[in-house]
């Protein structure tokens, strides 16, 4: 792909952009202590030894981690530690807590994961988890209907948060589709997103739910997505990374939280309809509306990625593959070698909860 591409972000754009962490809540009512404040119950003995101070980011994907917000998994099943959640919008935004040493776990995007952990950044971080295998739940979506493949998008306006596992597939899909330097990327969070796109001033985006669905009830259509971007030889995950010193000194937390993440997962394997309450309310959403957005993503538990294909080890390789694009796009100043990514994976959690 070539490197440059052309970024046009008008000032209002740019300061509609701008995100500021907040505190997590969701028009339920719902919060971190238990379903509609009900008390919650560990799946499994819980375990009051652990006295941890856990700051923790998430973010309005529909996966595992709302579940175990939404029901008070880990204050059921840590009641001795402190735990508090803050809401980002994206991964960049969880980076730079990181960064400021705000975060002890986040969840984000395998590309910005991959950036934190490469030059110039470096951070002292390391993924813990991988909440999901993102498929067709990013995806390009286009407003005017006669636009039916991505070359009907040469010269459109195309807005995604930049950084993002989306953003990472927009330029890969671009990229093979030789339209890299003729569309007009603009650099905006996905709140900001409908608005853009209701006051015609974005042609399309690439983005994940729930802004995706909304754009969808706007008229919006598919043109491709992250499924096919991964089947093209690019994936893209979301991941809940962890700072070093945390991880260090506070390991048995860490294997109880993967405990905890995999009960998750199990529910919204067996049990979805039930799952998606949960997750409804933490996305301000109705439970029907959920189901669509599972289906577009692969949900691993602790044994798979445990496996050596994955946070046994494996998964450095993918790590270094998105690090050799992102320095091609000018995302990164260096790759560091594959054994290098694999430092940054973290695997004792996954394989503590699985044993």
């Amino acid at each position: 792909m070539k490197s440059a591409v052309r970024r046009a972000v008008t000032a209002g754009l740019a300061v509609a952009a701008v995100v500021a962490t907040t505190a997590g809540c969701v028009e339920s009512g719902r919060g971190d202590t238990g379903a509609a404040g009900a008390q919650a119950t560990c799946p499994f003995a819980a375990d009051p030894s652990v006295t941890a101070t856990a700051r923790i980011g998430y973010q309005a994907i529909p996966n595992a981690d709302l579940l175990v917000k939404d029901r008070g998994l880990l204050a059921a099943c840590l009641p001795n530690a402190k735990v508090t959640w803050s809401q980002f919008s994206s991964g960049a935004d969880v980076v730079q807590a990181f960064g400021a040493g705000s975060l002890d776990i986040g969840t984000m995007g395998s590309s910005p994961a991959t950036k934190a952990l490469s030059a110039p950044l470096n951070l002292p971080v390391r993924v813990l988890w991988i909440h999901d295998v993102i498929g067709k739940s990013e995806s390009l979506i286009a407003k005017d209907n006669s636009i039916t493949s991505l070359a009907g998008l040469r010269g459109k306006r195309i807005a995604t948060p930049f950084g993002s596992t989306a953003h990472y597939s927009l330029l890969a899909a671009l990229g093979k589709a030789g339209l890299t330097a003729d569309v007009q990327l603009i650099n905006m969070a996905p709140d900001a997103i409908p608005g853009a796109w209701n006051g015609g001033q974005i042609d399309a985006a690439w983005v994940w739910d729930p802004t995706l669905s909304k754009l969808a009830e706007s008229g919006g259509h598919i043109i491709t997505s992250s499924a096919d971007t991964a089947a093209a030889g690019a994936p893209t995950f979301d991941l809940a990374v962890a700072s070093k010193k945390f991880l260090d000194e506070n390991a048995r937390f860490a294997v109880v939280w993967a405990k905890v993440q995999d009960y998750a997962v199990t529910q919204l394997r067996t049990k979805p309809e039930e799952a998606a309450v949960s997750i409804g309310a933490q996305l301000g959403i109705e439970p029907k509306l959920v189901g669509p957005q599972l289906a577009g993503y692969t949900y691993l538990g602790a044994a798979e990625q445990a496996d050596a294909k994955y946070l046994g080890g494996g998964f450095g390789a993918d790590l270094h593959q998105t690090a050799e694009f992102l320095l091609s796009q000018g995302g990164i100043a260096a790759v560091g070698d594959e054994s290098a990514y694999r430092t940054g994976i973290y695997g004792n959690a996954a394989k503590g909860a699985s044993s």
